[in-house]
């Protein structure tokens, strides 16, 4: 079944799918490949350790590959510097200021590129898709699974 939803992504976050994919492709699997050569060069495989360790991280590998794959034919490069007027689209860098008067600053990416240490929440999490198409001065409340947060939008940039 195809995915119905588009996958939006920045560009670095597109490189660096095409860079784990050909990392993959060339250095990882023919290293994998020419291990398993070698242990299957030893004998008996039933009991060779070497040889059913090395099959398994060729799948190990080979999924990966397929859903790297996938994730790329399925990507829609949005370049996250293109300004998208006054309200908060995909790849918008976010102010929020919570009640308590934290503020916080997020950035909406694509669900490959999510980093919480970077503050980069995916535009489709709760509080992502809560965001969007709001302007400066918007009030927003949002149910996350630690409960109900209430934030006011400060500031909108891109790029």
């Amino acid at each position: 079944m195809a995915e119905s939803r588009p996958n939006y992504i920045t560009p670095a976050g597109f490189k660096r799918l095409v860079d784990e994919l050909n990392d993959l492709r060339t250095v990882q699997r023919p290293k994998i490949v020419q291990e398993v050569s070698d242990a299957a060069a030893q004998g008996d495989r039933s009991e060779n350790a070497e040889y059913i360790y090395g099959k398994r991280k060729l799948r190990e590998i080979d999924r990966r590959m397929r859903f790297l794959g996938k994730r790329i034919d399925a990507a829609v490069v949005v370049d996250p510097s293109e300004k998208r007027g006054e309200k908060i689209f995909f790849g918008a860098v976010v102010v929020l200021e919570d009640d308590d008067g934290n503020e916080q600053e997020v950035q909406l990416v694509g669900e490959d590129e999510i980093d919480a240490a970077r503050r980069r929440i995916s535009w489709r999490s709760p509080i992502g898709a809560a965001l969007l198409g709001k302007r400066e001065g918007d009030d927003v409340r949002v149910v996350t699974p630690a409960g109900p947060k209430s934030f006011t939008v400060v500031e909108i940039r891109y790029g």
